[in-house]
């Protein structure tokens, strides 16, 4: 059972989550995906919150390996067999997105919704959209990649980013989510698997895995930002918590409204990444931790040569 919860600021500040959310992308994301071991995982992570605290869910319209509606389908099952979690779970998908292409119009976003909506099915309502443009149309309204400038100017309820060992750490964005006490979702803290220790070279991968296309999987960098998750897993193992767990305490770490978005498909792994919202970091820790990745500039892109504006779309 986890004890820390954390509460949604702006129009959703009534709304206590779990400390660590949960990304759904990884489902869906692989050629065959195991619908009953993904049921498993989130049934995990709903279980052991206590009352009254919901597990934020993420989830997207273009989630699935063919950029369609898979992981919604996914989720109208699980609802469909699982009614009574729709209550225990907070939604927040992310859509508005026109051939894998930003669309702000009043009229493309409402048809996201109306879409989203419609997969879903009747038993679990939106919670919150995340629009590529801003929009008025919802109660919460969520921000992807944006700067400091246009989460001022927006002022909503969450913002979404990516942060993580791997990733500058984005002080501006993080001190005026703290000041407008907006919730910042901060979606992969694991760098894809990267920081786990599971992967020990790019030939781990399965041929098919979409990660064979990022640079920072490619050989020639793959050596090289290894040495990040070696200095990683040293400080885990003298803590004794699992590397992913060390990250997604730093993360947390960061401010009082971050919640760490890692994805898992297994209940073990979902389980694990709960629990690092109850473990704490030392300053040294905390230092140590800073100083390897200053010691160690990540090399690469973060996906396949694309910029942080277009890089949300695989997020």
């Amino acid at each position: 059972m986890v004890s820390r919860t954390v509460k949604l600021g702006g129009t959703a500040s009534d709304i206590t989550v779990a400390p660590v959310a949960h990304g759904l992308m990884a489902m869906t994301w692989v050629p065959n995906p195991d619908e009953e071991q993904s049921f498993a995982s989130i049934k995990a992570g709903i279980d052991a919150l206590p009352s009254g605290t919901k597990a934020f869910l993420n989830s997207g319209e273009f989630y699935a390996i063919d950029f369609g509606t898979g992981n919604l389908e996914m989720l109208s099952r699980f609802y469909a067999k699982y009614p009574e979690y729709a209550d225990k779970t907070f939604l927040s998908v992310k859509g508005g997105l026109r051939n894998m292409a930003p669309d702000g119009s009043m009229e493309y976003l409402r048809a996201s919704v109306d879409n989203i909506q419609r997969v879903l099915g009747p038993i679990k309502m939106l919670d919150l959209f995340e629009p590529a443009r801003i929009d008025r149309k919802f109660s919460h309204i969520g921000l992807s990649e944006c700067n400091a400038n246009t989460l001022r100017k927006a002022h909503a309820s969450k913002l979404k980013s990516a942060f993580g060992p791997t990733r500058d750490n984005q002080k501006a964005v993080i001190s005026t989510a703290q000041e407008l006490k907006i919730a910042v979702l901060a979606y992969s803290p694991l760098g894809h698997g990267f920081l786990t220790g599971t992967i020990k070279s790019p030939s781990d991968l399965a041929k098919s895995d979409p990660r064979t296309h990022f640079t920072r999987f490619k050989e020639e960098n793959f050596k090289a930002n290894y040495a990040i998750v070696e200095g990683i897993s040293a400080i885990a193992e003298k803590k004794g918590i699992t590397p992913s767990q060390l990250c997604i305490a730093w993360v947390a770490s960061l401010g009082p409204h971050m919640i760490p978005l890692p994805g898992s498909s297994k209940a073990s792994r979902t389980l694990e990444n709960l629990q690092a919202g109850d473990i704490v970091l030392t300053p040294e820790e905390s230092e140590a931790i800073n100083d390897i990745i200053a010691a160690n500039p990540v090399v690469g892109d973060r996906y396949v040569g694309a910029s942080d504006e277009q890089a949300h779309l695989w997020g």
